[in-house]
């Protein structure tokens, strides 16, 4: 039952229920329960329609960086609202925001061959368009065979067609007739439940390596044009790639000649403990995809970031067909611009890379400390982002029946105790806090994930679901 105390009649939740399509959302269940309705927000904090407070431990959505009422950003979008609340970027038209935003982004992006911004609404625009501008580049340069795009089971790019194609998640394919024509995936690289037996995690990630040269050989090199790629795969459980990964994909990739793209939406802007992911993990793309965090989710603004040569073969194409016919009307809106460059402009002058670095290592203690819990498998943390695994037995990582539905058991009595969380790819809980979380702040979460997964042990065992 939400806070709503839902009902039949003619209260906000009951109109809900009867007007909103939730996303990704039980929707027979939400008939019957209803929604929680969020009505207020103050840092890391949100508050309920009746006064509850909840640490949003998510971020909303791996999102909201700066917490909830950051005056700058709030004061971003009034003046920029009242100088010019809209404009877009056809037919060579311009604002300042999205220039200046573009220039901070290239200045910042974690390759110097990054030379050129494209702006979209959503990561999901992002990664679609992505994988236009692949097919347009290769068409230009005479290559109409090289379009397949290869991605990895339990990725998550997405829900537009063509990135949700490249999601490696079945529920985003099941009845919806995806993945498309000319998207594959290859294994993911998730070591522990993945690995092979007396395999090291160096050995795992040159497996990971071999495994997708085998897949390039088999489609056939000259049809394949790309490889995507998270830094930490977010919805598919936090996977934080195995040591070595990312330096042997890259090799396999480049004696194919096979663009590199990472999709920066989750682990841009400071996520990881660096600006990009791409950093962090020694990733050196051609193509890179941000969002989320790029406005603190204030309103909603992504990037593509492109390399000078694909760039070039853009030129080419537009002096072909008289113009480059791909855009959304709200591109480079101005005023999710003007806020997305205040963000940036905060994270320096607050020093948010180093506060994420200085208060790391007290979230990963905590989560590391869940190990011992005795519905724990494994722990996987990387930055500010992390997720516990929820398995029947430890020694054999025997997962519980599906139908348990263990880890959103979790998320409920999590938010019960005032921690919003979130179960991803089935009984993996996932924290994603903003990035201005303070240590004491950080315990108190973490005292709340606690409870709600010890409420859960206490189900299993009352209800002997490990015999199961």
């Amino acid at each position: 039952m939400s806070s709503s105390n839902f009902t039949q009649g003619n209260s906000l939740a009951s109109r809900d229920v009867r007007n909103v399509i939730h996303s990704y959302t039980n929707l027979s269940a939400h008939e019957k329960t209803g929604p929680l309705i969020i009505e207020t927000g103050k840092g890391i904090y949100v508050y309920d329609d009746n006064g509850k407070e909840y640490i949003e431990g998510l971020a909303g959505l791996w999102c909201t960086s700066f917490g909830f009422g950051e005056k700058e950003l709030i004061d971003a979008a009034t003046k920029q609202m009242h100088k010019l609340p809209y404009y877009h970027s056809f037919a060579s038209k311009s604002t300042e925001p999205g220039i200046l935003l573009a220039e901070k982004l290239l200045e910042i992006a974690p390759s110097s061959d990054l030379s050129k911004a494209f702006f979209v609404n959503s990561g999901s625009e992002a990664n679609d368009t992505v994988v236009k501008l692949v097919w347009y580049y290769n068409n230009s340069k005479g290559r109409p065979e090289k379009k397949k795009i290869i991605s990895r089971q339990k990725a998550y790019h997405g829900v537009t067609v063509a990135a949700a194609s490249m999601t490696g998640l079945p529920p985003l394919h099941n009845d919806f007739d995806l993945p498309i024509e000319n998207i594959t995936h290859t294994s993911c690289p998730h070591y522990y439940r993945f690995g092979l037996d007396g395999e090291s995690e160096d050995e795992f990630s040159t497996r990971m390596a071999v495994e997708l040269e085998q897949k390039i050989l088999a489609e056939g090199p000259e049809t394949v044009a790309a490889f995507i790629a998270e830094p930490v795969m977010g919805a598919g459980g936090v996977i934080v790639p195995p040591k070595g990964y990312f330096e042997k994909i890259q090799a396999i990739l480049k004696k194919y000649d096979i663009l590199m793209i990472a999709d920066e939406v989750i682990c841009g802007f400071g996520r990881t403990g660096n600006m990009w992911g791409s950093e962090t993990f020694g990733i050196k793309p051609d193509i890179l995809s941000c969002a989320k965090a790029l406005s603190s989710a204030y309103l909603p603004i992504a990037a593509v970031l492109v390399s000078q040569e694909i760039y070039g073969e853009l030129v080419r194409q537009s002096e072909k067909h008289g113009a480059f016919a791909h855009g959304y009307t709200y591109s480079g809106h101005p005023v999710p611009a003007a806020v997305a460059l205040r963000t940036l402009e905060l994270m320096e002058e607050r020093n948010i890379l180093e506060h994420v670095q200085q208060v790391a290592p007290l979230f990963q203690k905590r989560f590391n400390d869940l190990q011992d819990h005795p519905l724990v498998g494994e722990v996987r943390v990387c930055g500010l982002v992390g997720a516990v695994e929820i398995v029947a037995d430890k020694k054999t990582k025997a997962s519980f029946d599906p139908s348990l539905t263990l880890g959103a058991k979790a998320v409920a009595y999590m938010q019960d105790e005032g921690l919003i969380s979130r179960a991803v790819a089935g009984d993996n809980v996932a924290l994603c806090p903003p990035l201005i979380i303070t240590e004491d702040e950080i315990n108190t979460m973490f005292d709340r994930f606690k409870r709600g997964l010890d409420r859960v042990a206490a189900d299993v065992d009352e209800n002997n679901w490990r015999a199961g």
